[in-house]
């Protein structure tokens, strides 16, 4: 593939500015991995396993090991725990240095029962009306970050799924309130360099109230909480057609924005593979990012958490993660091209046209030569996902693993 590839790279260096820099800033990002994402996920009415799915922890860094020996911008691995409790702390760390893996952040789940949990989580958790119910949820995202300091990780997201299905159900105030002093709690047991992770989501599993429903909500926590407490943006946990790219550009101006979760939608949550449904919105969001991290003189690769966030139920979910960490970093990409500089100068003079021309310059831009290019010179493949079909890998990991594998908390 090479000489097709070189090509097409020198075609898209002869006008592209600063190609050099565009191409470190791609070899530098990394997208965390959710452990989750490795297996068949499903619907409410049905999960088709696609076999040789990962049945421990183990099985699942290997797995994002060989994305990331593929892609090389796969470099970190998200837990969940209960589904990803390790056995053992410095084994676990050492498989994960082998992969050339780091721990991203750790996930609590206060949002479903566990078999030996004695207290149900059926009307909330933090927000719920025993005080012993909140203590439990508080209890259980604290032992999340001791298993996190353990692993190296350095920061705890925590998605609520408290709320109410019925008008009087629920004292909105008190909700918040317990909710509130749940958080506080958590956070005063975060280490000094660890941060917290607010996410939000608009519905579901609650479809009249969720205690953490929107980015005001997040922040109206985050704030309250402390410095090391930001807002976690979902891109599935909002209501249709949301303006989401100016969400993360007030986030960034308050600098409260923490990271990302990494899907697409047509309706709502419905966790598809990133840049399938609204690639347009994915490059604007990625334009405000750097045009708000800049401002800041952020780092892109370290000063926000990225990771996807998808459920694949009739895809390979290893196919399903390398497109969607291609989809990212081309959106990337193409926000790099954006002309700073010239789209400053026509929305000062309220020139909506050449702005908009500016923004869409860059979007139609072919950036895929300069992705393969940052991944080549950075071990990767060229194109990851023609290797991992032509050598079967599916195929192998069935005959390993066989064909009716459940990965955990799947």
């Amino acid at each position: 593939m090479l000489k097709d590839h070189q090509r097409k790279f020198d075609f898209i260096s002869a006008g592209a500015k600063d190609v050099e820099g565009i191409l470190q800033k791609l070899i530098n990002f990394q997208v965390a991995i959710p452990s989750w994402a490795l297996g068949s996920g499903g619907t409410r009415f049905g999960r088709f396993s696609v076999g040789g799915e990962p049945r421990d922890l183990e099985e699942k860094i290997e797995d994002i090991g060989l994305l990331h020996a593929l892609n090389r911008s796969s470099g970190a691995i998200s837990l969940h725990i209960p589904w990803d409790i390790p056995s053992n702390a410095s084994n676990i760390k050492a498989l994960a240095a082998q992969n050339d893996l780091r721990f991203d952040a750790m996930n609590s789940n206060t949002f479903q029962d566990q078999p030996d949990q004695p207290l149900s989580y059926k009307y909330g958790s933090m927000q719920h009306v025993d005080k012993a119910v909140r203590k439990q949820a508080v209890d259980h995202n604290i032992v999340v970050i001791k298993y996190g300091v353990e692993l190296g990780s350095s920061s705890l997201t925590v998605w609520l799924s408290d709320g109410s299905n019925f008008p009087g159900q629920l004292n909105f105030r008190k909700a918040f309130h317990n909710t509130l002093e749940s958080l506080k709690e958590v956070y005063a047991s975060l280490p000094n360099a660890w941060k917290m992770f607010v996410e939000y989501k608009a519905f579901e599993p609650n479809f009249y109230s969720m205690t953490v429903g929107d980015w005001g909500q997040s922040l109206l926590y985050a704030t309250k909480l402390g410095d090391k407490a930001f807002t976690l943006v979902d891109l599935g946990h909002h209501l249709p057609n949301t303006n989401i790219e100016q969400i993360v550009s007030l986030l960034l101006m308050e600098k409260k924005l923490g990271g990302f979760h990494f899907n697409d939608s047509k309706y709502g949550d419905d966790d598809l593979t990133v840049g399938s449904i609204r690639p347009y919105q994915l490059f604007l969001i990625f334009s405000e990012l750097i045009e708000g991290m800049d401002a800041r003189g952020m780092d892109h690769a370290s000063d926000l958490a990225w990771m996807i966030d998808a459920s694949h139920n009739v895809k390979d979910p290893l196919e399903d993660l390398l497109q969607s960490v291609e989809a990212i970093m081309i959106a990337y990409a193409q926000a790099l091209l954006v002309d700073r500089k010239k789209l400053v100068e026509v929305q000062n003079a309220n020139d909506v046209v050449a702005a908009q021309e500016i923004l869409q310059a860059a979007f139609r831009t072919d950036v895929r030569p300069l992705v393969a290019e940052a991944r080549l010179r950075n071990g990767g493949a060229i194109d990851p996902l023609s290797i991992y079909r032509k050598e079967k890998i599916r195929e192998h990991l069935i005959k390993r693993r066989g064909n009716q594998t459940v990965a955990t908390g799947l």
